[in-house]
């Protein structure tokens, strides 16, 4: 029996943060698209998530913002890093931002990607193809013009104008370019868990320490999040430890914890978060290119992995329409996408290592530097207004200078301390 063969005019390989979005814009705007996505349906699973002000704007612009369910989501203003212990060392408010995105959006579990995927089901009927995995390229010459697939266990072809690569860290679609990749497993990883949480619990906690991260977000329905930084790959190790050892880790690093982690009572609560990096030379060739992960996964320390999946999308379907009516789908037409989105890509994947360094560490040196330099912000509305719009995805270069970097660690008086330019984001 023969393969089907499906015509349209882009073929999206993932329907994450990325490739979803993509294919609702594209089907706002007439453009034709199919998604494969390998999982059954959509994605299940406790994962915390956070809509950085950039994630909002998008979701905005696809008129989904101010449709997720009120009860799944909160919004958090304040986010206060403090030493293991629970000593305060600096407090971000993101009502600094300039409205309407002057906040961060904690919702439940995948709550905003349903909703995309809803949206999407809705405005292109039968273009999300569940339990549908990418097998291969098909060429001509030198030039992608669609893929193979199986899709519930039957082969099937898809030809199409231009293929996007929506597939995660460990994408087939960029090893079919033959686009080399360098993909680092951090030795850190995070234990995730979504528990009650005490009366007035409204503003974000961030604990550091020695080899230690805990991080505490509230979430709708008198709910938190708690990040817990564990060694990779460690996470059956610290079951098997017990329930009881990570209450008391958890207590210990923030003893404002005693009332919350009395809700901590089976692993079911709990889940496994990996982490990684990935860089590549190229995002783009004649017919394909690579969104999110599969171009540029990052350390979660950034809080923009997701987010930037989402501004790609945005900034490729901006494009497609133009390519598809000049046919100008070369590699070379493409990478004005790349142009578009490395910069600001690349910084934050170097600004989320410089934090792994600094935050992740057990050296008491950098450790003096890291709560140095949190004290600093702490004092200084500029530096700490250019962290902010860096976290909320509204810069494009580097948060600090050089001068800045000898200012922020204290051994420079900055005469400018309280100017905050909001123009600058």
């Amino acid at each position: 029996m023969g393969r089907a063969m499906i015509e349209t005019d882009v073929a999206i390989v993932g329907a994450g943060g990325g490739g979803a979005v993509l294919a609702l814009m594209l089907a706002q705007q007439g453009v034709r698209s199919v998604v494969l996505e390998r999982a059954a349906g959509p994605p299940q699973g406790l994962r915390g998530e956070i809509l950085q002000p950039n994630g909002q704007r998008v979701l905005d612009r696809l008129g989904l913002l101010d449709k997720l369910p009120t009860q799944a989501v909160r919004s958090v203003h304040r986010f206060n890093f403090c030493r293991s212990g629970g000593e305060r060392l600096c407090t971000v408010d993101y009502s600094d931002l300039p409205a309407p995105y002057n906040r961060a959006v904690v919702t439940l579990p995948n709550v905003a990607h349903h909703a995309i995927l809803d949206a999407l089901e809705k405005q292109n009927p039968g273009g999300l193809w569940y339990d549908a995995t990418f097998t291969g390229l098909r060429v001509d010459g030198s030039r992608v013009v669609g893929l193979q697939a199986t899709r519930h266990g039957e082969p099937v072809e898809v030809s199409s104008r231009l293929v996007v690569g929506a597939d995660g860290a460990f994408s087939k679609v960029r090893e079919s370019l033959g686009i080399s990749a360098d993909i680092y497993r951090y030795p850190e990883s995070y234990l995730i868990a979504i528990l009650k949480a005490p009366p007035r619990f409204d503003e974000a906690r961030y604990l550091v320490g020695k080899r230690e991260i805990l991080g505490l977000f509230p979430a709708a329905g008198q709910q938190v999040y708690a990040f817990y930084m564990i060694k990779a790959g460690s996470y059956d190790a610290v079951k098997a430890q017990g329930l009881e050892a990570l209450r008391q880790a958890w207590v210990r690093i923030d003893p404002g914890m005693e009332a919350i982690v009395s809700g901590l009572v089976d692993w079911s609560q709990t889940g496994y978060m990996p982490t990684g990096r990935v860089r590549t030379d190229r995002w783009v060739a004649d017919g394909a290119l690579l969104i999110g992960d599969a171009a540029h996964a990052m350390n979660p320390h950034a809080s923009q992995g997701r987010m930037q999946a989402m501004v790609d999308a945005v900034t490729v379907a901006d494009l497609i329409p133009g390519w598809l009516k000049h046919d100008t789908l070369s590699a070379e037409a493409l990478r004005a996408f790349e142009l578009a989105r490395r910069p600001q890509v690349s910084m934050l994947q170097r600004l989320a290592d410089e934090q792994c360094q600094f935050w992740n560490t057990g050296n008491p040196l950098l450790a003096y530097l890291r709560d140095r330099v949190f004290r600093t912000l702490d004092r200084n509305a500029r530096l700490r207004y250019r962290v902010l719009t860096t976290t909320a995805g509204l810069r494009s270069q580097p948060p600090f200078s050089l001068l800045d970097r000898v200012i922020a660690a204290g051994f420079l008086p900055d005469p400018r301390a309280q100017v905050r330019l909001p123009d600058e984001a």
